[in-house]
């Protein structure tokens, strides 16, 4: 059989992988695996956690404490330039704008200049109006100030701009207004660029770029540094990369977190392009590892507020002390809810654009970077061809369960390899495509075993399904061989019920209705066995006829039989509600069960055989079910029963008796229920009943019946207790013998 297996196993094997393969080289193949990948790498940030950033960056962040008090965004460039100044007398060594200054600031001097003009025109020539004039528009001209402001600090100041990434974003400029943008993002450009040759720069897969949004000229010259804040999402709208560089017409421009690293470290970013695509960029001893397409993973430090947020108002009405901002790379960016651009991270769905950015610089400068090698999809393919070959290879050699503890061993232990070495190494590998590989193999490989393997076992199950009860016909699947008459000596529990007054209860339904009846019982009843691993025997009209560690092994059987007889008159006592209600019937079961061995196995004929049971045990069981009517209870229990489940269960004992056929008394109980759910109500009237026993046994007739009518005080027609009452008034008037041994003969079965 393996060896017809091993060939169709290997093919198997080989189209997946060969498929496998091609798919994750192909990415357009099967997108949505790669959509599933993205889903993994957030997973591994949020089980790795959130990690404390270093001490270098600081947001001063547009709030809403900001817009209360200093009034709704935007604000005029004179404002802005104060921010830089406080800023710059704090002692910030870089500020940075996550905003962009793309429409003067003109409004008051606008006004000024049209006084000016209309005093020229009416011809006012006193000098010292004029100068004042000048001095006023000079005043007001915000966006001068702005850059004054800039020119004058002492930390370097890095502004902001952005691309328009696609065609239709600048359809509104023509060819001028590019040009004239171009000019004022000189400050963007990557000074340092080199290459392995002109060939490789211009073949390059940078991402290309349309038009520039920048700052007004004014401002954009007031400092050598600039770089765009343009952020872009993968496919299912998360950002987990910046884009390092972007080409626009031949030229490549440097994000704005570079260029305020360069203006921080004072050294410039430098960008090496290889044969691939982007190798890196450099910022002095910084090596910032990229992919071919110049994009940066951030290894983001955990949520939103990881970084010290202090409120623009604050820095201007100095509130803040300059130990804060000292020496420290700041952010200006916009948080307000409704304002600021809402990012959805690993990490969070509302996470502002400003704080990318310092997750951004805060991982470069402390060398904690998240890069997937150049050689990724090589890692990729090697992972499926080791960890597939090696499944498929010992999937026919195993059995099932060995075979699928053996595949999800292997599934984990790639998975927390890749785990780990995200954690600890900052490595991305691939997760979904080898684990895909993994799960298709076993899938795969199984399904074929099923199918080829288990014919023989479904043809017997076809065969004797239809009058063997299905846990036998399993174990004949398993063990043809047990397919012959005879049987062997087993410790089981046997199980006998019957409803009482079946045949009055049958008197009121049709045949129709008798047989709905019944059969929603016995389905009820059956179920619960089945559940508690028994096996139905056989049905003898109302009557259920199981056993309990046969033929599937149960060492606790009698701590199992009775939980089984438990649960179904729970169950039974519901249902009797519903019957009461619709049928106007009360049922009721009795329940026999005795521990012991007896003889199990297949009995019958040649040609028609039987799985069932035989011996004194069995018919013990059968015994006790009728015994039931005797002391007005409804499941009965021997004392190897018992002996076998009283650490699980409440019963009592009832009585010792000769049952018919036995010369030996049995010791029966009354089975009550779970330890932990029988009434200390019920506990009371059962030790009362127990030393009521103990004066019967001892003929002492008066106390025994003290006592049991004690325990009726405490359960109110508790039948056992009445009927000990009234056959302790019997003996009182007809002693039994002075050899008696306590124990009741019963007269029938």
């Amino acid at each position: 059989m393996f060896k017809k297996l091993k060939s169709p196993s290997l093919i198997i094997t080989l189209f997946i992988l060969c498929a496998g393969i091609y798919a994750s080289s192909s990415k357009k193949v099967l997108p949505f695996l790669d959509i599933i990948e993205l889903k993994t790498i957030d997973l591994r940030f949020r089980a790795r956690g959130e990690k404390v950033p270093g001490s270098s960056v600081v947001l001063a962040v547009i709030d809403e404490k900001s817009l209360k008090t200093e009034g709704k965004w935007i604000w005029p460039r004179k404002k802005i330039a104060n921010l830089v100044t406080r800023l710059s007398d704090a002692g910030a060594r870089v500020i940075a704008f996550d905003i962009v200054f793309s429409e003067p600031d003109n409004k008051g001097t606008a006004v000024l200049q049209d006084v000016y003009q209309t005093a020229d025109r009416l011809n006012i020539k006193q000098s010292d109006f004029k100068n004042y004039l000048n001095h006023l528009i000079l005043r007001s001209d915000n966006d001068r100030l702005l850059a004054e402001a800039i020119m004058n600090s002492t930390a370097d100041v890095v502004l902001g701009n952005f691309f328009h990434i696609k065609p239709e974003e600048a359809a509104h400029m023509d060819e001028n207004i590019i040009t004239a943008q171009a000019k004022n993002i000189l400050s963007s450009t990557c000074q340092t660029v080199q290459y392995a040759s002109e060939k490789a720069f211009m073949d390059a897969p940078f991402l290309e770029v349309f038009a520039p949004e920048a700052n007004i000229p004014v401002i954009a010259e007031s400092t050598p540094y600039s770089g765009y804040f343009n952020m872009m999402s993968d496919k299912d709208g998360v950002i987990r990369w910046v884009p390092g560089v972007f080409k626009f017409r031949n030229t490549l421009y440097a994000h704005l977190s570079l260029k305020a690293l360069a203006a921080y470290t004072s050294h410039p970013l430098e960008v090496f392009v290889g044969e691939m695509g982007v190798d890196r960029f450099q910022i002095g001893d910084l090596q910032i590892p990229t992919d071919e397409l110049g994009r940066i993973m951030i290894n983001y430090r955990g949520g939103a507020k990881r970084f010290p947020h202090i409120s623009v108002t604050d820095i201007l009405n100095n509130r803040v002390n300059p130990r804060q901002l000292k020496d420290k790379l700041v952010i200006i960016g916009v948080t307000a809810i409704g304002v600021y651009d809402l990012r959805v991270t690993p990490f969070d769905t509302d996470f502002p654009g400003v704080e990318i950015n310092a997750n951004l610089i805060d991982s470069i400068l402390s060398r904690d970077f998240l890069y997937q090698p150049a050689q990724a999809q090589i890692y990729n393919i090697i992972a499926m061809l080791i960890l597939g070959g090696f499944l498929g290879w010992l999937l026919p050699r195993i059995k099932v369960i060995p075979g699928a503890l053996s595949a999800l061993g292997l599934l984990l232990g790639y998975v927390f390899l890749c785990l780990y070495l995200f954690t600890a190494k900052g490595i991305v590998l691939n997760a979904v495509y080898p684990v895909i590989t993994i799960f298709l193999i076993y899938i795969s490989i199984s399904a074929y075993r099923y199918f080829v393997e288990e014919g023989k076992k479904r043809f017997i199950k076809n065969a004797f399904s239809t009058y063997l009860a299905p846990t036998v016909v399993n174990q004949l699947i398993e063990s043809p061989e047990k397919l012959v008459l005879g049987g062997e000596e087993r410790q089981i529990t046997a199980f006998f019920s019957d409803v009482a007054g079946f045949t009055s209860i049958s008197e009121k339904l049709t045949p129709h209705e008798l047989v709905v009846l019944l059969n929603e019982f016995l389905t009820e009843m059956s179920n619960i066995i089945l559940t508690h691993n028994g096996l139905v025997d056989k049905y003898e009209g109302d009557a259920i006829i199981a056993m309990f560690g046969a033929p599937n092994d149960l060492e606790n059987h009698a701590e199992v039989a009775c939980a089984a007889s438990i649960d179904m008159q729970e169950r039974l006592s519901v249902l009797r509600k519903k019957w009461e209600t619709e049928k106007n019937l009360i049922i009721r079961m009795r329940v026999g069960l005795c521990s012991g061995p007896a003889v199990v196995g297949n009995m019958g004929s040649k040609n028609r055989m039987d799985y069932t049971m035989m011996g004194d045990t069995v018919n013990t069981a059968a015994r006790l079910e009728g015994v039931n009517k005797v002391y007005g209870t409804y499941t009965m229990i021997s004392e190897t029963t018992y002996t076998g489940a009283k650490e699980t269960i409440v019963a009592r004992e009832l009585d010792a008796i000769n049952v018919m056929g036995k010369k030996i008394p049995v010791k029966i109980y009354e089975l009550i229920g779970y330890k932990h759910t029988v009434s200390e109500k019920m506990i009371q009237t059962i030790a009362f009943y127990e030393k009521g026993l103990s004066e019967y046994r001892q003929c002492r007739w008066d106390s025994a019946i003290e006592y049991f009518n004690r325990a009726l005080e405490t359960t109110p027609d508790d039948p056992p207790s009445l009927m000990m009452i009234t056959r302790c008034r019997e003996y009182k008037t007809h002693p039994p013998e002075s050899c008696w041994n306590g124990a009741y003969i019963m007269r029938t079965k």
